[in-house]
């Protein structure tokens, strides 16, 4: 499979995402890597959501872009994904455009994702994403809008205000989800977040259906705990805890360790922990940046549940960058063996990365091997990445050099 793909990163866009914004904010949030290699099995589907480069590009002086990305394997239908990114003032406009390929070796026009980001004020960010689909005769239809708006209060706080809305049979635009996330700050150490999740009623109208409340809060200079309640209706209308997570940062230099903790009610209605993730990461004096996230679950793939959280994933990530900006990235997966799950992990998926840049853009290459279902590991995508865009190159300092 030979793919070119690029994933570029913008702060301006990051700024108006914000933690419980839209549901396509969530997603970003979690891991590309496992979509890639799930992507990776279950074909273009998947592949669309899985596209992101290894490599996040640091913003350079071209604010305009375009690639193309060919997708090509013996077991996919080859497709063609095309993105653009174009900016006016306080405008911003990104186009993803996918096709796949016909059997008489023409592409066709499969989605159409465009969204706008507009700054409104230096406190206001509005973005709105529209997403296309194709009907039979491939006339190009409104399948999706989502509406976020972004307001920066003083003090540090914000509101989030995100509208999703779907055509019904006759065209008419329908809500169909309202997310509200409001974010304070208490005193200088406290940040409390409230979100609302509405759905339609069989009634018509908009319910809420989900509340969830955060707190993050600054123990020491370099400590922060946080704590997030997912509060459902139950049968009776009642609002009951269904999950609770428990998050604490520690930074020490350039080293940095998280730990998760989720618990969940159970069948008789109590709140059990059902897993717990160690994050570590570090960084040399010589750039390189190493990353390790374990994860115990009391869910283990080929046998029941004990009562007791085991190890069930491991994922190592490694990168390394010269004085000229070229990276290297190193990145492995090891799972339990459901057929012989007291055997340990083993190792699932390994991805190979390498990114140079140049005086008029970049080159990227990426190799990912998966384990199939008779246990031989063999490659099963491999990405070349083009881009016009050009990078700009930080050199890595040591402690001593940084102010």
């Amino acid at each position: 499979m030979l793919t070119t793909t690029i994933h570029v990163r913008r702060a301006r866009l990051d700024r108006r995402s914000g933690d419980g914004g839209c549901p396509a904010s969530s997603a970003v949030r979690q891991g590309h890597f496992l979509l890639l290699a799930i992507g990776a099995l279950l074909g273009f589907g998947l592949r669309l959501f899985a596209q992101a480069s290894d490599f996040p590009a640091t913003e350079g002086p071209n604010q305009s872009w375009t690639v193309i990305t060919d997708s090509k394997g013996a077991n996919v239908n080859p497709a063609r994904i095309i993105e653009s990114h174009s900016e006016n003032g306080n405008r911003a406009i990104d186009k993803k455009s996918s096709e796949i390929h016909r059997f008489d070796g023409n592409f066709e026009p499969y989605q159409d994702i465009e969204r706008e980001t507009l700054e409104l004020d230096p406190a206001t960010v509005r973005t709105t994403t529209r997403t296309f689909g194709r009907d039979g005769n491939g006339t190009k239809i409104l399948v999706q809008i989502i509406e976020e708006e972004k307001h920066i209060l003083p003090g540090g706080g914000s509101n989030v205000l995100c509208i999703t809305s779907s055509p019904d049979v006759s065209g008419t635009l329908r809500v169909s989800r309202r997310e509200i996330t409001e974010t304070k700050m208490i005193g200088n150490d406290v940040e409390e977040t409230q979100t609302t999740v509405m759905l339609p009623s069989l009634n018509g109208g908009l319910v809420p259906v989900l509340k969830a409340r955060e707190s993050r809060k600054r123990v020491t200079s370099d400590s922060v705990e946080s704590q997030k309640t997912t509060l459902l209706l139950d049968g009776a209308g009642n609002w009951q805890v269904s999950e609770i997570r428990q998050a604490t940062t520690r930074q020490e230099g350039t080293n940095r360790t998280t730990e998760e903790r989720v618990s969940r009610l159970d069948s008789e209605g109590k709140l059990v922990e059902v897993s717990h993730v160690v994050s570590k990461e570090s960084e040399s004096t010589s750039g390189k940046k190493r990353s390790v996230v374990e994860t115990y679950s009391i869910d283990v793939p080929g046998t029941t549940r004990d009562g007791s959280l085991h190890l069930v994933e491991r994922k190592t990530s490694t990168e390394r960058s010269s004085s000229t900006g070229e990276r290297a990235t190193e990145q492995r997966v090891e799972q339990t063996n459901p057929g012989d799950p007291g055997s340990g992990l083993r190792v699932s998926v390994l991805v190979d990365g390498r990114m140079v840049p140049g005086p008029s853009g970049f080159q990227a290459t990426r190799t990912v091997r998966l384990r199939d279902l008779n246990g031989n590991v063999g490659i099963v995508e491999a990405d070349t990445t083009r881009s016009d865009k050009i990078l700009t190159i930080q050199v890595q300092q040591t402690p001593a050099e940084k102010p």
